[in-house]
């Protein structure tokens, strides 16, 4: 909106051109979502206590968590709000990538919003099923790609970028929407996975998405894709706003979900973030690159495979629970302990990440 608004003044106020910078915006739509999400907690808190939407513990779980139960959950709405609001404030909203990320970050977000109100409205309902979910995902994948494909006028947006190599960027066509929809299944459901401790999911899902900001500038800069033999993807660097508000909405949630967390994402949120995580990747041609940048995601996902086809081939568990993250406490680490070696670990994995796309 500022940017719209702002947009047919710069004749005449000349230091107003400073609002075409997305680094200028960028920090604005933070700066906003992070204010936001600190100043909503509280209304959200109440507002989904009141509704009946709090957390049922199992207790085939790690113990402690037992206290854990009646924490408000689908506090991903927090999020969700946050970046909308932000980002039509200091977006440019003729940009299509744009609407795309936030479709994506709606649209999953409903999906587990659905699947938290079936979950908390009858404690024997264990929600959506494993189906159901899989089928909604694809579908709301299927959209994206074709969103991306027809919306945008750059060709570049069905190539596919392969890590460590320069010279070889097969263009998928049609082909592509296969990709979109495993990039996004894939991504959802294992961020979905690592939400399970407090400050977890949102810790690691900032960290991934603030990377994520600066591969998208990245892609949408012709001499820095160039430089770094990265594919150039026209108008892409606008969504670097989106990540950057994203980023803040994360931060401002942490302050409510660090440990103990008066407030849990829920699938609200974790299909949210996996969304727009995918998506993202998806819009700076970084998607074969993602299962490095979010490498955490991908060690709980794979614990859980790992688990299940471990018990069903030799009846037993090669782990003390799934996902991984279960298992070290249950080894005796604190989760406290565990959430920040975590973010340690993601952090890493983005150095490595950045690295990889640095030395082709």
């Amino acid at each position: 909106m500022f940017y719209h608004l702002v947009l047919p003044l710069q004749e005449h106020i000349s230091w107003l051109n400073i609002f075409r910078y997305i680094t200028l915006r960028g920090a604005g739509a933070l700066a906003t979502s992070l204010c936001i999400s600190l100043l909503l907690g509280p209304y959200i808190i109440r507002r989904l206590n009141k509704w009946g939407l709090t957390q049922f513990i199992r207790d085939d779980g790690p113990k402690r968590h037992l206290m854990k139960e009646g924490t408000p959950t689908a506090g991903g709405l927090m999020i969700v709000l946050a970046v909308i609001i932000s980002t039509l404030l200091w977006g440019n909203l003729g940009n299509a990538f744009v609407w795309i990320t936030l479709f994506a970050l709606v649209a999953y977000g409903a999906l587990g919003f659905w699947d938290d109100m079936l979950k908390t409205t009858s404690k024997s309902s264990k929600g959506l099923s494993g189906r159901a979910k899989i089928i909604w995902q694809i579908l709301i994948a299927l959209l994206i790609g074709v969103a991306m494909l027809k919306l945008s006028d750059d060709p570049s947006v069905a190539s596919l970028q392969i890590p460590l190599i320069k010279y070889f960027v097969p263009n998928l066509g049609y082909w592509y929407l296969p990709v979109v929809a495993l990039v996004l299944v894939a991504t959802t459901n294992a961020v979905n996975l690592t939400d399970g401790l407090d400050g977890l999911a949102i810790g690691v899902s900032s960290m991934t998405i603030l990377s994520l900001a600066a591969l998208t500038y990245v892609a949408g800069h012709k001499i820095i894709a160039d430089y770094l033999h990265t594919i150039f993807i026209k108008q892409s660097g606008e969504v670097s706003v989106v990540c950057l508000s994203l980023f803040g909405a994360g931060l401002g949630f942490l302050w409510w979900n660090t440990f103990p967390a008066r407030i849990f994402m829920g699938d609200t949120g974790s299909m949210a973030l996996g969304g727009v995580i995918g998506t993202v990747a998806l819009v700076c041609k970084q998607e074969l690159l993602l299962p490095v940048l979010g490498g955490v995601f991908v060690i709980e996902a794979v614990s859980v495979i790992v688990q299940v086809v471990g018990f069903k081939t030799t009846g037993k568990r090669p782990l003390l629970m799934a996902p991984f993250h279960h298992h070290l406490e249950l080894m005796g680490w604190h989760e406290a302990s565990v959430v920040s070696r975590m973010l340690i670990i993601s952090f890493i994995f983005s150095l490595l990440a950045i690295v990889i796309v640095k030395i082709k």
